[in-house]
């Protein structure tokens, strides 16, 4: 069973639009989920309990504890009206839900897995770049980031340096708000909503806010997943499975800087669930 501190935060766990009339199941932190749809009115069970839900930026979310806060993270430019609202289905990872925020954050491996869209050889340089755990929101933000990208978007007319900011919000939940080829004084913001189905095994949600009056609402979506399943592919044979929290398990790099600030981010919360110090995964190494 999860710990209080990963019980106590909320999880999207599905797209209004995915959720058939009569309900279906799901599940989150090792527990199995019924959810019912009767009209607009949705409801999520577990163990013989109803949970809390609350519907937001198009997705229902829910969760098995007490959260402080009063639901999914604020996120301001999903109510701007000029945005296009792009969400991108559901994928379903074997690894911890933490592996994936976790690679959300690398810009390291951008030329090397996704090569000619993201990075490409030789710029594999990744520049100094500003990370700090903000207390006053407890978040993650990196700063200051950026990279040479041949298709940064797929509105983007050839390659262009891309400023990133990294806002991690909760620990399954991390926003990317990138330089927006349309505007010299907006950002496009990507979401990753991770939903832990167990230790080792996960469904990613991610979602878009974009401003692109131009490019078809299918071609949006396959062009982030094309990025995201070439991610799967690394996670998923990523030893150790589990986020490991034992010193000099693994040698981070300067570039890692997000990743330390993030795990002792989390060490602080005392959050072990996907971790090597919380429950373990099956065929782990």
């Amino acid at each position: 069973m999860a710990e209080k501190a990963a019980l106590d935060q909320w999880y999207c766990i599905d797209n209004l639009d995915d959720i058939p009339l009569g309900g279906s199941r799901n599940r989150l932190l090792g527990v199995d989920l019924s959810v019912g749809r009767s009209g607009d009115t949705i409801s999520v069970s577990a163990e013989g309990r109803s949970l809390p839900t609350r519907v937001r930026y198009g997705y229902l979310w829910t969760t098995l504890g007490e959260p402080a806060a009063e639901g999914a993270p604020p996120i301001p430019e999903a109510d701007e009206p000029d945005r296009r609202y792009v969400p991108c289905g559901a994928i379903t990872v074997k690894a911890s839900g933490l592996r994936i925020v976790e690679n959300f954050l690398d810009m390291a491996h951008f030329p090397f897995v996704h090569t000619d869209i993201l990075g490409s050889e030789p710029h594999t340089e990744v520049e100094q770049y500003n990370c700090e755990i903000r207390r006053d929101v407890d978040e993650v933000w990196a700063t200051n980031c950026t990279f040479v990208q041949p298709k940064a978007a797929l509105s983007a007319g050839g390659a262009i340096k891309t400023d990133y900011i990294y806002r991690i919000t909760t620990p399954f939940s991390v926003l990317l708000y990138k330089t927006c080829p349309n505007s010299d004084t907006r950002w496009d913001v990507i979401c990753l909503f991770v939903q832990p189905l167990d230790p080792d095994r996960c469904r990613a949600h991610p979602v878009m806010f974009l401003l692109d009056d131009t490019s078809k609402q299918e071609d949006l979506i396959a062009f982030q997943q094309v990025i995201f399943l070439q991610d799967r592919i690394i996670l998923e044979n990523q030893r150790p499975v589990l986020l490991p929290f034992e010193p000099r398990a693994e040698i981070p790099t300067r570039a890692d800087a997000s990743s330390v600030a993030y795990r002792r981010w989390l060490k602080e919360k005392g959050l072990t669930y996907g971790t090597s110090q919380g429950e373990p995964a099956l065929g782990a190494a």
